[in-house]
């Protein structure tokens, strides 16, 4: 089994598709591309069949190819239980399901101001007010799953799964751009920044030589 994803600094996606894998428990080979390079648009262009969405995560499991960190997510679930990643309670199970869907089809005026970067830290961000919506939305959802389902650990359904392999790039460009939170969510993102997979993902992009300059700079005004 193989994982293609791209800079850790910056791909949000790969990290979602990175922290599934290692959820699983199965053993994979790590494959890093710098998507900001002129080896990654080669690669795109040669490789339609092995690539077919041009971008990054990609999982390789023998002949099958999954290129969509949603979908890398389920197939990993069908493979070695979905309990491994969703709640076991019906009810808990469906909310996760609905925030995981809701990350990964909104929230597009907080990427677009605040992109992934690990590295960074910002001071004095102002969010538009699609941004602060979005911000609003999230911590509202964090709130609600905690205090109906997260009574058995520090994640937001209490035990790490896909809810937080899902918002983690978000506890990442909150912390980046310095977006204020209340106490409860400090809480949360201290536990998912500090768990150990996050730390392994951060040593790795700090360590990265690739700097995609359009991601270097505040955008938001």
């Amino acid at each position: 089994m193989k994982l293609i994803i791209g800079n850790k600094n910056y791909s949000s996606w790969s990290l979602r598709g990175w922290l599934a894998i290692k959820q699983s428990g199965l053993h994979f080979e790590e494959i890093l591309v710098n998507i900001g390079g002129e080896e990654w648009a080669a690669a795109k262009k040669e490789s339609g069949e092995i690539m077919p969405a041009g971008k990054v995560p990609i999982l390789w499991d023998g002949d099958t190819v999954v290129w969509d960190s949603l979908a890398i997510l389920e197939y990993l679930g069908d493979k070695v239980g979905r309990d491994r990643f969703w709640p076991k309670d019906e009810t808990a199970r469906g909310m996760a399901r609905a925030m995981v869907g809701e990350m990964h089809s909104s929230y597009m005026a907080l990427r677009r101001e605040c992109p992934m970067n690990m590295r960074k830290r910002f001071e004095g961000v102002t969010l538009s007010d699609d941004a602060r919506n979005d911000v609003i939305r999230i911590l509202q959802l964090w709130a609600e799953a905690r205090a109906r389902f997260g009574q058995g650990g520090p994640y937001i359904f209490g035990t790490f799964g896909a809810a937080d392999i899902f918002y983690a790039p978000i506890v990442s460009r909150f912390l980046t751009y310095g977006v204020g939170v209340p106490a409860f969510a400090e809480t949360y993102m201290q536990a998912v920044w500090e768990h150990e997979w996050m730390q392994q993902w951060l040593t790795s992009a700090e360590d990265e030589q690739w700097v995609l300059e359009q991601y270097e700079s505040a955008s938001a005004e």
